[in-house]
């Protein structure tokens, strides 16, 4: 039996996955993981470290890393690497002025040895402020098509009113699920043209891993 069959044996009896949350400050990491966990979500203050939150979702033990995301902290996302399968990159749609070192920021994880394979879920948060930028345009400028290294998608949601949240979670829940405990081939996927496609079409594409 080789070495990743038997990690995939192990990780089945488990049933847990280990996602990071990251991305720029005050892009909406933590109101996105309390609204996921059906927490109040006000009054809530930047993130100065990391929250930990473990919760199941689709009968799996879901272990999610939120880490602060203000500039003095980004060089200690590193310490939070390990055995990661999913990154979920958080996204102030409202936020053009930085979309630039949104993207560097992201495209310099997915260098990171210890990310590679992980599924990648770009949020699209804040979309119900007026004058966000669509997933499609934040798709551009984070230049997401050039990601060969990881599987990838992309949604628009909103923190506030729940939008997306859950339809993205479990596109990350199947897709690490399919890669881990079901797979019998390569670890890696190949990035898809058809994540940027529209919420109706992106749904049907994460039904095929259901």
């Amino acid at each position: 039996m080789g070495l990743l069959s038997i990690i995939r044996k192990n990780r089945q009896k488990e049933r847990e996955m280990r996602i990071l949350f990251l991305g720029l400050d005050n892009a909406g990491k933590t109101t996105i993981l309390k609204k996921l966990n059906n927490e109040d979500i006000s009054g809530i203050s930047p993130t100065l470290g990391f929250n930990i939150k473990t919760f199941v979702h689709r009968n799996y033990t879901l272990n999610i890393w939120d880490v602060g995301g203000q500039r003095t902290l980004r060089p200690y996302w590193r310490n939070y690497f390990e055995q990661t399968d999913a990154l979920v990159w958080v996204v102030d749609s409202s936020d053009r002025l930085r979309m630039e070192d949104c993207k560097q920021e992201l495209h310099s994880l997915l260098t990171e040895d210890r990310l590679a394979g992980a599924s990648l879920l770009v949020f699209a948060n804040k979309q119900d402020l007026p004058g966000s930028m669509s997933d499609s345009e934040i798709c551009d400028a984070l230049d997401l098509r050039s990601i060969k290294s990881h599987h990838w998608t992309i949604w628009a949601c909103s923190a506030v009113t729940g939008a997306n949240l859950v339809t993205g979670l479990d596109w990350v829940v199947n897709d690490v699920a399919n890669r881990l405990y079901y797979s019998s081939t390569s670890v890696h996927r190949p990035a898809r043209e058809e994540a940027v496609a529209p919420p109706q079409a992106a749904i049907s594409t994460a039904e095929v891993f259901s």
